[in-house]
């Protein structure tokens, strides 16, 4: 087990931020996962499971968390009984967290509480690609950032110091580049101890009105601290490199500027930001007080950019200080090596021939696996909805209904936001609506909105893709399931007498590999009068094929094919293949589901024989 071992060891930077909260003997850790921070909870959950399945205590209590604001409060609690905490989420899961991290910067901590905010620049696994250094100047939290591995651990370890000393959570912010970057990691001894806690009554942690006045200027004087802490941080940090050109940067950006220093020997000083809440504003004043000009290298927002040019100000220091819009830096996507290595060879006059562009790559969109059971329910939805339904959609695999031949999604906002929508299509148009949401997305975001739906009796139609796992992010459990993160075992929700207690009349659990049921529960649901919900239940094929060895194979009779495409246009199961003229089915990716035998008119699709 590599996150408990001794010495060096090449971890990936959410391992190491792991085994960071491990080496500061974390207490108490939670989560709701979500790409780019889900290794961090899933590493903990493994040593859990490791460490109980060896026979020892575990030293610490792991939970995935129904939805991230349960999972701060839940980690907020811990803190205020004495223990340290760490909760874990991608850049918008702190969307959801936000509510109670607003007027938790006001309470403040006890014990130490790292929040880790993995996010996403150019989107590769997101909606959006917000920039949650905001939110820390939002909520008045100290912030650190790492640029590898090594920091990411060292910095977590030290931000459970931090917060402890300022009675403050402290938000540790990654982004994807850092996140799955793999590097060498010093590893300090572990020393982990299993703890009670014991919350003391008496303190200010009620905020009613009068209690907020107070805590709001507590607040405040304690960054003031921060700042002072900021200006002395060993992550905040000058490299002379000679000359009297400075660059100041952080994050995965550090990383190209300091190739590209190396690579086209440029004379400069380098201000590296670690600690970028509050920012070592003296720091930063004496360095631009040793430059003639400045550039700032930092993805996304102008976040260090625009507090530099006002401390610049404010210390009537008169150096020219660039930005976003110089060069290639802009406020959208990821930095990589020709937007920083072009910006910074215009920047001090060096030569540098960008690369011409190579033969282009053929694009491969991201598709659903071949035997996943939501290809199975669009399927059955396409052969009976009306062509102008309305498909409101979720975050989760079945966003791919996305993209052709399915066109299953319309409308996507959020989290929960399939049932939230739906609402608001449904008495908006004459429309037909179906929203789609997966098991552990629904109980995650959809259970508020799916009671306003009962309430207002709005008529429309909500299908839910039970898969039995968060499966998107890496096979989680969810409420739906009877273990739970450390292997114990748990309480699962049963999803249809769920949605019957709440209220709703109409509903269907149907297996969408049987595709005349399905389809038959889908037509069913469209003629009923009001809100009907169908829960599509089919377990993820990824989990079925793991814990299920043997399976049924296919094989096209081209006697019987009469070339009509389908299973390749309409089913799209990426086990089908052109070979000529012929469609043949490629045996070391098929999952012998049984759904393609249905859907061929000419049955031409037959199980192999042993």
């Amino acid at each position: 087990m590599e996150l408990l071992g001794e010495g060096k060891k090449v971890l990936l930077g959410n391992e190491a931020i792991a085994r960071g909260a491990l080496e500061a003997d974390v207490d108490v850790a939670t989560t709701y996962p979500g790409t780019p921070s889900s290794e961090i909870a899933d590493s903990l959950s493994m040593v859990a499971r490791y460490l109980k399945n060896s026979g020892k205590e575990v030293p610490f209590y792991f939970q995935y968390s129904v939805n991230e604001k349960v999972a701060l409060e839940f980690a907020a609690a811990a803190s205020h009984a004495g223990l340290r905490a760490l909760t874990c989420m991608k850049h918008v899961g702190l969307n959801v967290a936000s509510d109670a991290l607003m007027t938790y910067a006001y309470v403040g901590c006890k014990g130490g509480h790292v929040i880790v905010t993995a996010d996403d620049p150019s989107c590769h696994s997101s909606q959006n690609e917000q920039d949650n250094r905001c939110y820390a100047k939002f909520a008045a939290l100290p912030m650190l950032e790492p640029s590898s591995p090594q920091e990411a651990k060292d910095m977590t370890v030290e931000a459970f110091a931090l917060s402890e000393k300022l009675s403050l959570p402290v938000i540790l912010r990654t982004t994807t580049r850092v996140s799955h970057a793999r590097g060498v990691v010093e590893l300090a001894p572990l020393n982990m101890t299993f703890k009670k806690g014991k919350f003391e009554k008496g303190g200010l942690t009620v905020t009613v009105p009068a209690v907020a006045r107070k805590l709001h200027p507590v607040l405040l004087e304690k960054m003031e601290r921060a700042k002072e802490i900021s200006n002395k941080s060993p992550f905040n940090f000058v490299e002379d490199f000679g000359g009297e050109y400075g660059i100041i940067t952080s994050g995965a950006a550090y990383n190209y500027v300091r190739e590209a220093v190396d690579d086209l020997n440029l004379k400069c000083k380098i201000l590296k930001i670690g600690m970028s809440n509050p920012l070592p504003d003296k720091k930063i004043a004496e360095f631009l007080r040793e430059c003639k000009k400045v550039i700032v290298v930092e993805e996304l927002e102008p976040y260090i950019e625009e507090q530099v040019k006002i401390i610049a100000r404010d210390e009537g220091i008169g150096v020219d200080i660039y930005g976003k819009g110089y060069g290639k830096l802009k406020r959208y996507y990821e930095y990589d090596m020709d937007i920083v290595y072009s910006t910074l060879a215009k920047f001090f006059g060096a030569e540098w021939e960008e690369k011409e562009e190579g033969e282009k790559i053929t694009d491969r969109p991201p598709v659903l696996c071949p035997g996943c059971p939501h290809r199975a329910t669009y399927y059955a939805v396409k052969q009976v909805a009306k062509p102008d339904t309305i498909y409101p959609t979720d975050i989760g695999c079945y966003t791919l209904g996305l993209l052709p031949p399915y066109k299953t999604a319309d409308f996507l906002l959020c989290m929960g936001s399939s049932i939230g929508t739906g609402c608001g299509f449904s008495k908006a148009t004459e429309q037909p609506v179906i929203s789609f949401i997966g098991d552990s997305t629904f109980y995650h975001a959809g259970l508020p909105a799916l009671v306003n739906a009962i309430h207002h009796n709005h008529n429309f139609v909500v299908v839910i893709l039970d898969n039995s796992t968060t499966a998107m992010t890496g096979h989680q459990p969810h409420p739906g399931n009877d273990i739970d993160g450390m292997g114990n075992k748990a309480i699962s929700m049963d999803m249809e007498k769920v949605v019957r207690g709440l209220g709703v009349k109409h509903v269907e659990v149907v297996d969408p590999r049987n595709l005349n049921e399905a389809k038959e529960a889908v037509r069913r649901a469209l003629e009923y009068d009001g809100l009907s919900v169908i829960i599509s239940k089919a377990p993820c094929i990824l989990l079925e094929r793991k814990y299920k060895k043997e399976r049924k194979l296919y094989q096209i009779n081209q006697e019987k094919c009469r070339k009509c495409k389908i299973c390749i246009t309409k089913f799209a199961c990426p086990a089908f293949y052109f070979d000529g003229d012929d469609i043949k089915i490629n045996a070391a990716l098929c999952t012998g589901c049984g759904v393609c035998p249905q859907v061929c008119p000419f049955d031409a699709i037959e199980e192999v024989a042993e």
